[in-house]
């Protein structure tokens, strides 16, 4: 039965997150709005709805291990996994701006992560805390993400896609019943991991790092893996960056910010994996000159991934 929670809740959490997105273009389309806005908030916000669902909601349980691994197991599969794949389906090239700013706030995000949660070690406090304030932090850094977005698009006079209109009561609806589906899917998503993790003595933070994290990114899976085969590397590669931005500036801050997230010590080895990969990516595209990542560093990332998944499972 656990099964079943966990993946018609992902099933659920992924529908209504369409919905919502779709609804909410709608309505904004409605007052006016250009479509470029809307791809660049509600669209771009919309595609990280499960990864925010589930991390608010494993929060408010208590399950902060599940919140955490959520994003730092998102983040790590974005790259090793998912661009990984893309790679070897056709070797990526990485645009400068992508190589030099983009990536760089990836890395940065990850890093405020790991001075954020380590107040033992750094501020001498009584314990491991992403607290509110931190929350805050990150969501001030997701505010300049968002306007550095714009702008780029903006001076790059790009097309966005258009946006459908729909009846208002059809978008409402929508809505609606996106948010009602992100809810009741979220939770019965996390409490069919959280037993399955219980029953077979796993802990909540493997399960988040590992099915949590690989469940939730499955979106960013097809988009990349599509677009690197149509030989599209901009968004194979943009939709992986960007979504490891949001997962962390605006998804983790707003879960800390609702609700403060301790941190387990051994966290900061999945913080360091995440780091790593993070490098590796950038790193990855100053090889032999050329700002492209191979199938051979394609397939060293999957590698990588399958190694990480092994010490969890196994060793963690």
């Amino acid at each position: 039965m656990n099964i079943v929670f966990l993946i018609a809740g992902l099933a659920v959490v992924v529908l209504s997150a369409n919905w919502l997105v779709n609804g909410a273009s709608s309505i904004a389309k409605s007052f006016k709005i250009p479509d470029l806005v809307i791809g660049l908030t509600i669209v771009s916000i919309g595609t990280s709805m499960p990864e925010l669902a589930i991390s608010i909601i494993s929060a408010l349980n208590g399950n902060t291990d599940i919140a955490i691994g959520n994003i730092l197991g998102s983040n790590t599969a974005n790259i090793l996994l998912i661009l990984g794949l893309s790679a070897i389906v056709f070797p990526l090239t990485v645009q400068k701006n992508t190589q030099y700013k983009e990536i760089p706030l990836g890395i940065l995000a990850i890093l405020l992560i790991a001075i954020m949660g380590n107040d033992i070690f750094i501020d001498h406090g009584t314990s491991n805390v992403l607290t509110r304030i931190d929350g805050i932090v990150m969501l001030c850094f997701f505010i300049i993400f968002m306007y550095y977005t714009f702008q780029i698009a903006t001076n790059a006079d790009s097309n966005a896609e258009e946006i459908k209109q729909q009846p208002l009561w059809k978008s409402i609806l929508l809505v609606v019943g996106g948010v009602a589906g992100l809810y009741f899917g979220g939770k019965y998503f996390v409490e069919g991991a959280v037993n399955i993790a219980r029953t077979l003595g796993i802990s909540d933070s493997v399960i988040g790092l590992t099915i949590v994290a690989v469940g939730t990114s499955l979106p960013e899976l097809a988009t990349s893996v599509v677009a690197a085969y149509k030989k599209n590397s901009d968004i194979a590669i943009g939709n992986v960056v960007g979504s490891n931005i949001i997962n962390v500036f605006f998804i983790l801050g707003l879960t800390a910010t609702i609700n403060p997230l301790p941190l387990n010590p051994l966290t900061n080895i999945d913080i360091s994996v995440a780091l790593l990969a993070s490098l590796l990516l950038f790193l990855s595209t100053f090889a032999m000159g050329k700002r492209e990542i191979r199938r051979i560093e394609g397939a060293i990332f999957i590698a990588i991934y399958i190694v990480y998944l092994v010490y969890l499972i196994f060793i963690q």
